[in-house]
């Protein structure tokens, strides 16, 4: 794997969603590759995405990463209304697709990038995406599909600078049944640290249920779970594929929330075939 710190994008620019969010941007792979859009998920960034990024099996993409609003590099409005309103979120990924001009992308969501995913569906269809990959991704919030990692995140919420460090790094230990190597765990402890408190405490306590909205799709869709997460149950990727018409459904047997930093290689191969057929599949 090549130094992360050292690994850059080749183009970096801002987006500004419909509300006048500025959204941080890293563009990747070939200019003209068929491009695809990569959503992280709760207290993330897009440097999670950095195996992907770095991979020779999707070079020939245009690998498209963003930090969420209140995230990373992107702008962090503090007032709850910017995080509670699903409008919001469906508004950044609707503008991204249009002043990025990405024609029919591939959106890929990590876990609450799942929950963005579905508020775009909501509000624009799949009509302008070309296929969707949900990986260990929210499409509902009943308590019996999460697993143990909730009071953690309450806590994440917390301005006391000592708890909230605890409950983060807790909380990324909990993510990955493979750790992760020294240097990515800091990487994304760092990130993390990133979004305030108070962003945090605003994306919780926002009730959805997206099943009309899976059972719309039109696109073909691939649902990935780790089988041992314990942040977001394989049940939830279950929910996909029973309402989802189109979706192949992909267990990684030893891995927890994150297949795609615990088994890179495969999971970009995966996702490598899944964008081909999904390119040659009928409009």
């Amino acid at each position: 794997m090549r130094d992360p710190v050292t690994l850059l994008p080749h183009r970096s620019t801002h987006v500004i969603a419909p509300d006048g969010v500025s959204l941080a941007v890293q563009e990747w792979g070939t200019a003209l590759g068929r491009p695809v859009l990569f959503l992280h998920g709760y207290s993330q960034s897009g440097l999670c995405w950095r195996r992907q990024v770095e991979s020779d099996a999707l070079a020939h993409l245009r690998l498209v990463t963003f930090d969420l609003r209140g995230h990373g590099a992107s702008a962090k409005p503090l007032e709850p209304a910017h995080y509670q309103e699903g409008s919001r979120w469906a508004g950044d990924i609707a503008a991204l697709i249009d002043q990025l001009e990405l024609e029919r992308p591939v959106v890929v969501g990590w876990s609450y990038g799942g929950r963005v995913i579905c508020d775009y569906l909501r509000h624009h269809g799949d009509a302008a995406l070309g296929g969707l990959v949900f990986v260990d991704a929210v499409v509902a919030t009943e308590r019996a599909l999460f697993g143990t990692c909730n009071n953690l995140m309450r806590l994440m919420g917390s301005e006391d600078l000592a708890t909230n460090i605890a409950a983060t790094r807790a909380f990324l230990r909990k993510c990955f049944e493979i750790p992760l190597d020294a240097e990515s765990f800091e990487i994304t402890l760092a990130a993390n640290m990133m979004t305030p408190p108070q962003v945090r405490a605003s994306m919780g306590g926002r009730p959805a249920d997206y099943a009309p909205e899976l059972a719309a799709l039109t696109r073909p869709v691939l649902a990935v779970h780790g089988r041992k997460d314990q942040v977001i149950l394989p049940a939830m990727s279950d929910r996909i594929a029973e309402h989802a018409r189109r979706a192949e459904h992909v267990v990684f047997e030893t891995c927890g929330h994150a297949p795609f930093l615990e088994a890179p290689e495969a999971f970009n191969a995966l996702l490598a075939g899944f964008i081909e057929a999904a390119a040659h599949s009928p409009k």
